[in-house]
């Protein structure tokens, strides 16, 4: 069989690889074995090359919504109405426009060139007015001059002239014009490149080391771009109104008309929604959901629904739809409005009689285990009659039967293989919105495709393990007439080292193994909030990820050099010590300044500055300081002198003071101007006259890649846990210039790392969260 494709495929022109490609891809095999025999059929005998490779242009690029105009093109392509690809694909592009029979014919010739004579004398009159259009950039440029510009302009001017024909007349005009190449024409464009000087002049300028390349993620003005700035035109749909040119959208009678009526209703504006579950707080895969819905409507200048998805009362809690909104909001995103799935209530009800009485719902008494997985017995209740479910449909809505004994089943299968699935199912529940006025709750099978319908969604974008409800999706809104949104999947995010489950992130609660849902050591958003990651890295993220088909498992250093890139730009200077030294300057200069004027950005100075107290005693890092150094060492030793950053001072020891363990508890040195002495070979942060804080620094929380894979963690993922993910330190000395900082916000402590104000911080005692380290410095000894 295989063997007669290739040799079918081969004989209208394809060569033999291709023909072995074609046939990988089924889809696009019957397509065009389909032509062949509809044009054997409407011309027996050979078929041309040119004509056959048209039919393999119809064969993969023949849209399902469009497939039943296959057999009215092949004949159009055979009896060489269509005789050029540019034909084709106006022939195309208007059936995609206008899908639903009856063709007008007439206007389908007249788009398609049907019957289009283009002479030579057209060609050559259309290229010369483009010519001399740009002539005088022509004898400037020569033939550096973009040629694809003429070429353009001068096929949008004949739409189905051949191209071949314009190219030709388009080298023979410009040779006419500037005449043969020159050498000078034949030179490549020299590219410019910084040179080691300019390089080393700004790595001198402290630039090149005090900031990442910031060029992809930071605009003009300084500020960190948006998830779509970065993203650009990487994601590319179909404009609104025009859903029925989306592979697989299903196309009836009503199609038309309702995406006319839908068009006008949204004033032709992209709307998109995020429709969570109130059930549990955001995490860093939502955070990808939040940027692409509401990134792409904003890119679109159009709107975005926060729709709750609250059809499951016994879960929901207010605090959760609080977290929600207020991390969409953190984010950057202001929704269009905030819905929720049971303001349609009422409506879905309707719909779901409407269903019913349409033959397409059935009441069904099976139990719920027997409704579980996908090769479930077929329901002995499927064909009962229309009454018959109407009325227990209203018994189960007036709590009439009892919970479990009674759904409401759609009569369809969905791509994955489930029959029948559930629309509304009996929850003695009360609703926190509706109270006890329902005891029949929908399910999202039911619900989603409907509230998307019922608000104008143009763009419904959902992660891919919904990609196998989407022919539900369809049929449902279509066996209601009712507008049909397309839906859009795209791959989830995840991260290695992280538990996202709800259940699971309760379990690490209860169990005292984390605080709350806004621990530090998680990857909620709330917790990522507190640890000091910026809205603006965790965008970064999401956009330097993408958005792809791919199910996307990310190692968690990836969003933490964002968050870095992000704070490196956007975070204060300041010092602190965590295990504090104490130093006395023994020659402390009387004329010294007891405060001094620190940059808040090092590399910018024009962007403020600070002011650090300066004393005789001051703290350094216990890690900063050995008794005896050797030649890799680049600190303070007894042997050693080192400099203090921002101080202008160099230090020598004099003298070492230790307690009776023989712990160094005090170092006496003298300092000296740095212009004065020899330069150090390293400056060390320091404090004077510091805050005692608290400061808290994390770890991963768990061991593994994947903690919940119990093949790589057989005990679960609670024998996971790192017990050391969270090390206190209560008496960490900070630079007392941050002491009017407010929860979250955000410093480098020179050295050491990022951090972030803690919400448990009184007036009494700050507390500090590390956010990130800084990247490993290989100098750092």
């Amino acid at each position: 069989m295989s063997a007669d494709l290739i040799e079918t495929f081969v004989s209208i022109g394809l060569s033999e690889q291709k023909a072995k490609e074609t046939l990988k891809n089924d889809n696009v095999t019957q397509n065009l074995k389909s032509a062949i025999e509809q044009a054997a059929k409407i011309a027996p005998g050979p078929i041309d090359k040119d004509s056959g490779k048209l039919l393999y242009n119809i064969a993969t690029k023949l849209k399902t919504q469009i497939k039943g105009h296959q057999s009215m093109l092949v004949e159009y392509v055979i009896t060489r109405k269509i005789n050029s690809e540019i034909q084709l694909n106006a022939a195309l592009d208007y059936l995609l426009h206008h899908p639903l029979p009856p063709v007008d014919w007439a206007k389908f010739e007249r788009e398609s060139g049907v019957g289009v004579v283009i002479t030579p004398d057209q060609i050559e009159a259309a290229v010369e007015e483009v010519i001399g259009k740009y002539k005088k950039e022509l004898q400037e440029k020569r033939y550096k001059f973009n040629m694809g510009t003429l070429m353009g302009e001068a096929r949008s001017k004949l739409k189905f002239a051949d191209g071949k024909i314009v190219k030709n007349e388009v080298d023979m005009q410009v040779l006419d014009l500037l005449g043969p190449k020159t050498e000078a024409d034949l030179e490549k464009p020299v590219k410019q490149k910084a040179t080691k000087e300019q390089n080393n002049s700004g790595a001198k300028q402290g630039a090149k080391k005090e900031f990442p390349p910031t060029d992809s993620f930071v605009s003009d003005a300084g500020e960190v771009k948006s998830f779509m700035e970065i993203m650009g035109q990487a994601m590319k749909f179909h404009k609104p109104g025009e859903n029925y040119k989306t592979d697989g959208y299903v196309i009836t009678p009503s199609t038309m008309d309702l995406l006319k009526k839908h068009l006008t209703e949204i004033g032709g504006k992209v709307h998109t929604r995020f429709p969570p579950e109130p059930n549990g707080i955001l995490h860093i895969g939502h955070a990808k959901a939040i940027n692409f819905n509401f990134g792409y409507a904003k890119k679109h200048g159009g709107n975005t629904y926060l729709r709750y998805d609250d059809t499951n009362p016994e879960k929901e809690e207010e605090k959760f739809f609080t977290a929600i909104k207020n991390m969409v909001e953190w984010l950057g995103y202001k929704p269009f409005q905030v819905t929720h799935a049971s303001d349609n209530f009422d409506k879905l009800y309707a719909y779901a009689v409407d269903l019913i009485k349409r033959g397409h719902a059935y009441v069904c008494h099976m139990k719920s285990e027997d409704l579980k997985g996908f090769d479930t017995p077929d329901s002995p209740w499927r064909d009962r009659p229309i009454e018959e479910s109407l009325q227990l449909f209203e018994d189960m809505k007036n709590g009439k039967i009892g919970e479990g004994e009674a759904t409401l089943r759609m009569k369809t299968t969905l791509e994955e293989g489930k029959k029948d699935p559930v629309a509304y199912r009996i929850k003695f529940t009360p609703h926190h919105r509706t109270g006890d006025k329902w005891c029949i709750y929908p399910t999202y099978d039911y619900t989603h495709c409907l509230c998307d319908s019922i608000e104008n969604i143009t763009h419904s974008l959902c992660t891919k393990e919904f990609q196998s409800r989407r022919s539900s999706y369809y049929w449902l809104c279509n066996a209601l007439d009712v507008y049909c949104p397309v839906q859009w999947e795209y791959g989830r995010l995840n991260l290695n080292y992280a538990v996202v489950s709800k259940r699971k992130i309760a379990k690490l609660i209860n169990e005292g193994y984390v605080r709350d849902w806004d621990d530090p050591r998680l990857f909620t958003l709330t917790a990522l909030r507190r640890r000091g990651f910026p809205p603006e890295a965790i965008n970064l993220f999401c956009a330097k990820v993408g958005v792809t088909m791919a199910q996307t498992v990310i190692d968690p250093s990836m969003l933490e050099s964002c968050v870095r890139d992000v704070l490196n730009v956007t975070a204060p200077r300041a010092m602190a010590v965590l295990d504090p030294l104490k130093v006395t300057i023994t020659n402390f200069p009387p004329d010294q300044a007891t405060s001094l004027t620190v940059p808040n950005f090092p590399a910018d100075e024009k962007r403020g500055s600070h002011s650090i107290s300066f004393k005789p005693v001051i703290y350094i890092e216990k890690s900063d300081f050995r008794e005896s150094a050797d030649k890799n060492y680049k600190r303070f030793a007894e042997n050693q002198s080192v400099g203090l950053r921002h101080a202008g001072y160099v230090l020598t020891a004099e003298k070492v003071v230790k307690d009776g363990s023989g712990n160094v508890t005090e170092v006496m040195a003298s300092c000296k101007k740095t212009n004065d002495t020899e330069k150090p070979k390293g400056f060390i942060h320091w404090v004077s006259d510091p805050l005692v804080c608290e400061v808290r620094l994390y770890e991963r929380l768990f061991f593994h890649k994947n903690p919940e894979d119990p093949s790589e963690v057989p005990g679960g993922f609670l024998s996971d846990i790192n017990p050391e993910s969270l090390k206190i330190i209560p008496q960490a000395y900070v630079d007392s210039t941050v002491k009017d900082a407010k929860v979250l916000d955000r410093f480098q402590f020179e050295r050491l790392g990022f951090f972030a104000v803690d919400r448990d911080s009184t007036p009494a005692k700050m507390v500090f969260n590390r956010t990130v380290t800084l990247k490993e410095d290989p100098a750092k000894n």
